[in-house]
């Protein structure tokens, strides 16, 4: 938004709207004295829980005259800004800071500072509480307002979240390899109208197309970059607890499906293979690869990817795997009726990795594809890890805010 000077004058002379702000910088030594660090983040925040917007430094409040900013201060002013959008607002709040130099009249160019907020897809905090853009200015927003758009940037919304754009990103972000495999021979030969089409990307409020939150996850090579913790924490310990060695320990980013598949190597090249004669050599690993297989697919398509900060977490240990999935369990289902049900967070997600060609050596796994909706996932993750280790794997709930599957190892004495 305001990509030229020109635009960015002419939208000066009008003034103050509900996408643009303005504000004078007071600098004493190397400190910013005004405006205050706090009523700035609440501005910040209230744009990106609106509809995003941009702020520019240097001009007076209330005239709207270009005063500038110090040239030697530009650097340390950046700094105070990245400061309250790390450290202030919660979650974290990503934008473009941009330096540019402006004429002003006949006078020299004065430099100041232009703040892009993209429209968030998460609901931020603020040291004031939560605000929202009325106008030119920010309102607190009452708690059935605020109650609705976390609603709306969940689960429940109309719009799923895996649907929703993420407006920080260009088309740019997604690799035309990633997504060039969704396409049949039925699909449109326009790319934009593809993508649309196949909901990899939407429009916004302004109707400028932008990745999808699964076009991301699936098209792009480091979503991560986009949507925070969009990954597989993977670490193998030596012992029984997260107090011993690490053995192993790997970030696993990229799309969705090649990250199953890393996360599926780190296990096999991580467990231990007994053999045994019986008459001949029969070998027998820890783990059914088909069932860590089925386990990695679950918390990868059903985890909610609304909430900040979270990653699905693949502790392996010597008695035992750990897997951890942000969010609860969908709709009204339970544990209990987890191997009898089906419900899917991210529809849109689930129909994509239904559409990748199986990846994978799982053995005993009988997919084509890397994701069916029969629902034969956590049945497949019971029986064949409890037939291996005599103990049936167990899922518990943590805070209603993270799932984890354990399932046990076999040991060489019961082999």
């Amino acid at each position: 938004m305001y990509d030229s000077i020109v635009e960015l004058k002419k939208q000066l002379l009008l003034g103050e709207d509900s996408t643009f702000e303005t504000k004078e910088v007071i600098c004493k030594g190397n400190a910013v004295a005004a405006p205050h660090r706090n009523s700035m983040a609440d501005e910040l925040a209230a744009m990106a829980n609106t509809n995003g917007g941009t702020v520019v430094l240097g001009i007076q409040d209330k005239t709207h005259e270009i005063s500038g900013l110090p040239l030697d201060k530009l650097d340390s002013i950046e700094t105070w800004l990245r400061t309250i959008v790390n450290d202030m607002i919660d979650p974290p709040l990503k934008c473009g800071i941009q330096k540019l130099f402006i004429q002003t009249g006949s006078e020299s160019e004065k430099p100041i500072l232009k703040m892009s907020i993209p429209k968030s897809i998460f609901v931020h905090k603020s040291p004031g509480g939560y605000f929202q853009r009325i106008g030119s200015s920010k309102r607190e927003m009452p708690s059935e307002i605020l109650a609705r758009l976390f609603q709306q940037r969940s689960q429940n919304r109309i719009i799923r979240f895996d649907e929703q754009t993420v407006n920080e990103a260009g088309l740019d972000a997604l690799n035309k390899d990633l997504w060039e495999r969704f396409k049949t021979p039925l699909s449109p030969l326009d790319d934009l109208e593809f993508l649309i089409k196949l909901k990899l990307a939407s429009y916004d409020d302004d109707g400028i197309p932008h990745p999808t939150v699964s076009g991301l996850l699936m098209a792009c090579e480091h979503p991560e970059a986009f949507i925070p913790n969009a990954y597989i924490q993977a670490v193998c310990y030596k012992g029984e607890g997260q107090n011993t060695e690490q053995l192993d320990a790997q970030d696993i980013t990229g799309p969705l499906d090649l990250q199953i598949k890393n996360a599926c190597k780190f296990v096999r090249g991580n467990m231990k293979t007994f053999a045994i004669k019986d008459p001949g050599r029969i070998e027998t690993p820890q783990y059914s690869m088909n069932a860590v297989f089925e386990a990695l697919v679950n918390a990868a398509a059903h985890r909610d990817y609304s909430i900040y900060g979270s990653k699905i977490r693949l502790h392996i240990f010597s008695d035992r795997l750990e897997l951890y999935s942000p969010g609860t369990i969908p709709n009204t289902m339970t544990i209990e009726s987890l191997p009898l049900r089906q419900s899917s967070r991210n529809e849109l997600l689930g129909s994509l990795l239904a559409r990748c060609r199986m990846n994978v050596d799982a053995e005993g796994s009988k997919r084509i594809y890397i994701m069916d909706k029969r629902g034969e996932g956590v049945p497949i993750i019971l029986m064949e890890s409890e037939k291996l280790s005599g103990i049936r794997p167990e899922y518990l709930l943590i805070d209603d805010a993270e799932l984890r599957l354990t399932i046990f190892a076999a040991r060489m004495a019961e082999l």
